[in-house]
């Protein structure tokens, strides 16, 4: 049987960086406002010409370089985004596979929000372990200043661009692989984060920047008491299910929405502030990028030695969640 060994993680950022001080400059906010309710101190920005594909390509490069495989060998790409570089088709993921000489490779996007990278390690593990696919790189890439309100104060101090991306590939080596996915959804509650225009099911159906088409919108109180609540039940469940505890994991990396959202789930599971992964100050929220760019931190900070065990979360818009035990396996 084969197993998905994580072999190499990769991200960027924009060089451009927007600063609570120079949002208070658009909307009435002020940096200890931000910084008392979200924990975000500055986010990046992508430059008018640089669009998702490109933030993506950047990551999947270093990912790619640092893992070893040829290029060639990459039979599937899978881009995890809400701010794709074109409104239906192409996918991000043919896009960026093109970008990379890459040919002939299944690509397509996974539409999971600030979930999408888990939703991809979750897809990437089953086509290798089905023997369906052998190498498989997984990018989580978003332009979120494009689908930002820089009027609306409730999320335009949230949000960032960047991108993240890994190689997972196919191994015999039990020891090495990835230990377990939980993924979920629950379309009840798809109301809280959403972008209601721009689709077939909005009351406007086409681009239509004056309606406000493609422009996130959430209910912040509600998300935060969900958020909470199903995260911590779903990491329970998946430490639970491996009879481990949070002293097995060397690493907790959540998605960096909000850091009342991960210091109330990192309390709740027990974990150590040594063992808790926090990038939300520098890089706000990057929605399905975020991860991946917390794990590239980690890395090369030097901080994430080989046979480490990660245990990540999540949760989105959908909404969706999950959670994975991945230890990190270079070749």
């Amino acid at each position: 049987m084969a197993y998905a060994a994580l072999r190499s993680i990769g991200a960027y950022v924009p060089e451009k960086i927007l600063t609570n001080d120079e949002l208070s400059k658009l909307v009435d906010t002020s940096d200890e406002w931000i910084t008392k309710r979200t924990g975000i101190k500055e986010r990046h920005i992508a430059a008018e010409g640089e669009f998702t594909s490109d933030l993506g390509l950047k990551a999947a490069q270093k990912a790619l370089e640092r893992s070893k495989i040829d290029i060639a060998d990459i039979d599937l790409v899978i881009t995890a985004t809400i701010s794709p570089d074109y409104f239906c088709m192409p996918s991000t993921a043919t896009v960026i596979s093109n970008k990379l000489g890459i040919k002939g490779a299944t690509a397509f996007d996974i539409t999971a929000a600030c979930t999408g990278f888990i939703y991809s390690l979750s897809v990437a593990k089953a086509f290798i372990e089905s023997g369906m696919k052998k190498n498989v790189l997984i990018i989580g890439a978003e332009k979120l200043s494009a689908i930002t309100d820089y009027t609306d104060r409730g999320t335009c101090i949230l949000f960032g661009d960047g991108a993240g991306a890994a190689v997972i590939c196919a191994t015999d080596n039990k020891e090495e692989a990835i230990i377990d996915i939980h993924t979920g959804a629950d379309g009840e509650y798809a109301d809280l984060l959403m972008t209601p225009n721009g689709g077939t099911g909005s009351v406007h159906d086409t681009l239509d920047a004056e309606a406000g088409t493609c422009f996130m919108q959430m209910k912040g109180n509600e998300t935060f008491k969900v958020a909470v609540r199903t995260l911590t039940k779903d990491v329970k469940e998946i430490l639970e299910d491996n009879n481990m505890t949070s002293e097995n994991i060397k690493h907790f990396i959540p998605h960096q929405a909000n850091l009342r959202i991960i210091k109330a789930v990192g309390d709740a599971l027990k974990m150590r502030k040594d063992q808790v992964v926090i990038t939300v100050e520098k890089y706000g929220n990057t929605s399905g990028a975020s991860i991946p760019m917390a794990i590239n931190d980690l890395y090369e900070a030097g901080n994430l030695k080989k046979g480490e065990l990660m245990l990540l979360d999540a949760f989105g818009g959908g909404l969706t969640w999950g959670s994975a035990l991945v230890p990190f396996s270079p070749l």
